[in-house]
């Protein structure tokens, strides 16, 4: 909608401009008039001077003309009387053309025309031609002395006309000069005037409304809300006097309910902590290691207490059988919790619930069949279904059940799914957990068949075919083979008893309490003990802890390592070497007969023990690389770069 100009006009600054246009466009009329009539008086007193000078040539011309009957004389004097009537002709023709930067010129009224033209022709049509005939050479003999007279009489009439224009001039600038002084007078009057009004006008529309408003805001700031300021305009001050009457009410309002709203306030922060409370609670117990019947009863529990849930049931989903397992329950009658131990998906309501996987509340009174529900018959009034995710992954629902019909907030309804998400997340890491003890059940187990078939599996097969070599000789009675056998029977049970009690000695190692170095220390000090060999261990360096699992893996290497020394290097000393700084490397080198080491990678899978130090140490993501040559010795160098190396 476009401003009219009314509209415009109501501005604060639109009339504060006008008003001092106008003020400004009446100085300026005013200063322009008086400038006007001081050059205009000013081009008269130059009129007025050079009308006067008009008599003294005119009388000049007379005496000239007087001397023209002076035969001695009447050369010099024709000419000066020609020069004479030139300059009065050139008077003349200035004041009739003016000058406008004397400035000089006549007054632009009439009367003063009229009477500039008498003169100028008193001049042209009597006086200059009467001088003309006493300078043709018929007067040139003799000069009659009327003639002469007649001509100082034409000149006493034109300095009487000229003297009559100057008085007329005279005249002008005395009306003139009136007018000049009025007008300076106006403008001095203008000038105080001007200076009252736009004072006044200036204290009305700006001061008294700010003044208003500075004590409007004085007193609101004593917390007196009750002032109102008028609004007697539309201007800028009119809006905001409308502007503070809008805040006036809104604070009085505010200070009014301010009592009740910070009671609000606070219950809704007090809402917001218990609903946290509640989070963390849910969360801390979820994360504590326990059965998925005790975690979710303990969840169960919690949320109906907080939501004073008179019942409830937490159920499982079995994604082969499409059914809908109740894991724990609460609040129910042992009759419900048995015809409802086991849903089928679509079945009754939470059935439905499984397919949509929507949050429902469901008001038993208005559902047409609740006569048919064992619920409704229960006596609850509002069952609440609530849905459990892990990443998307849907795990089942838990229900509350109220005795009194009960409506869920838009802040509830969100917290319970985000307990339910937590619940999910906690199943989910428990099912994770077990999946993970079986997957290291598996790996140990498969460790265990490699350890037995390297070891006990090769020497119950040696004792086998020495038991069939026995037999064989008792039953052709070589008692010498007999002799023989046994000795190797007996070395053969002695060597499967001590990988025996060696592999039971591996499996049931654990961390003590203390470093990774004094844990080695105590395998170093066993295997000295047990196999009599030497071994020199040193270690060194300050690493960062590696985590007890690593720990454990790298003792089954350095076992595994001893072990294949005691069984097959025949080895006298051996030397362990630890450098542990930000790169982990640990050595075992012993000094028996060695092997060729092509050899061996063409064996594969056959030798196990080596296999199972490669196992372990991919396990921690290390590199495990085999040094030996016949007759030099064996070293096993497991290296641990720092990128891969993580801490406890």
């Amino acid at each position: 909608m476009k401003p009219t100009l009314f509209s415009s006009w109501q501005k604060l600054s639109t009339r504060i401009v006008g008003l001092l246009l106008s003020f400004l466009a009446v100085a300026l009329l005013v200063i322009g008039s008086t400038l006007l009539l001081s050059w205009q008086l000013e081009g008269s007193a130059a009129a007025i001077n050079v009308a006067g000078s008009l008599r003294m040539e005119s009388y000049k011309l007379a005496m000239l003309a007087g001397r023209l009957s002076d035969g001695s004389e009447r050369g010099e004097a024709v000419a000066g009387v020609r020069a004479q009537i030139q300059r009065i002709d050139g008077t003349l023709a200035l004041l009739q053309q003016g000058d406008p930067q004397r400035p000089l010129f006549l007054p632009p009224t009439s009367a003063i025309r009229d009477v500039y033209g008498d003169v100028q022709r008193e001049w042209r049509v009597e006086l200059v031609p009467q001088v003309e005939k006493l300078l043709t050479p018929e007067a040139s003999a003799s000069t009659p002395v009327s003639a002469s007279y007649a001509v100082q009489q034409l000149v006493e009439r034109f300095v009487f006309g000229v003297d009559h224009l100057v008085q007329r001039i005279e005249r002008d600038s005395e009306r003139r000069t009136f007018w000049l002084r009025a007008s300076q007078l106006t403008l001095l009057g203008l000038a105080l005037v001007g200076t009252v009004s736009i004072i006044y006008l200036l204290f009305d529309m700006v001061v008294v409304p700010v003044t208003r408003l500075q004590g409007g805001l004085e007193r609101m700031r004593e917390q007196d809300f009750s002032v109102r300021l008028p609004v007697n305009s539309n201007d800028e001050f009119g809006m905001l006097a409308r502007g503070y009457n809008q805040m006036a009410d809104k604070l009085q309002d505010s200070y009014a309910n301010l009592e009740q709203r910070v009671q609000t306030k606070t219950g809704e922060l007090e809402q917001q902590n218990r609903e946290l409370a509640l989070l963390y609670d849910s969360s801390a117990f979820l994360q504590q290691p326990q059965s998925a019947e005790a975690m979710c009863h303990g969840f169960l529990e919690r949320i109906s207490e907080y939501f004073g849930a008179d019942g409830g049931s937490v159920r499982v989903l079995d994604p082969n059988r499409n059914n809908i397992h109740m894991l724990v329950h609460r609040g129910i009658s042992a009759e419900l919790v048995e015809s409802e131990r086991c849903l089928k998906v679509g079945d009754c309501l939470c059935g439905e619930a499984v397919v949509s996987k929507l949050a429902v509340i469901h008001d038993l009174r208005r559902n047409p069949n609740n006569h048919n529900l064992k619920c409704n018959r229960e006596g609850f009034s509002t069952i609440s279904i609530f849905h459990i995710f892990a990443q998307r992954q849907y795990l089942g629902f838990f229900n509350l059940h109220f005795r009194k019909t009960t409506v869920f907030t838009t802040a509830q309804t969100a917290l319970l799914e985000t307990l339910g998400q937590l619940l999910g997340t906690a199943i989910e890491n428990q099912r994770l957990q077990v999946r993970e003890r079986e997957l290291a059940i598996s790996e140990e187990r498969n460790l265990v068949a490699q350890g037995l078939h390297d070891s006990i599996a090769q020497g119950l097969n040696f004792l086998n075919l020495q038991v069939q070599m026995l037999e064989q000789s008792l039953k052709q009675q070589r008692i010498d083979e007999v002799e023989s056998i046994v000795p190797m029977l007996r070395a053969g049970v002695d060597e499967s008893y001590q990988d025996v009690r060696e592999l039971l000695h591996n499996f049931r190692t654990r961390l003590q309490e203390g470093t990774l170095v004094s844990s080695l220390e105590t395998v170093v000090d066993k295997f000295r003990r047990q196999s009599g060999i030497a071994v020199d261990f040193d270690a060194n360096g300050d690493g960062a802890p590696f985590p007890r699992e690593h720990q454990l893996q790298l003792l089954f290497i350095v076992q595994e390592a001893l072990s294949n020394v005691r069984k097959h290097a025949s080895a006298s000393q051996v030397w362990i070497r630890l450098a542990d700084e930000q790169d982990f490397t640990l050595s075992i080198k012993d000094n028996g007969h060695g092997f060729d080491v092509q050899k061996l990678q063409t064996l594969g899978d056959a030798h196990v023990g080596i296999n199972i130090m490669r196992e372990r140490a991919q396990r921690i993501e290390a590199q495990l690389e085999l040094k030996s040559q016949p007759g030099e010795g064996t070293e096993v160098v497991l290296h641990l770069p720092r990128a891969q190396r993580r801490a406890a």
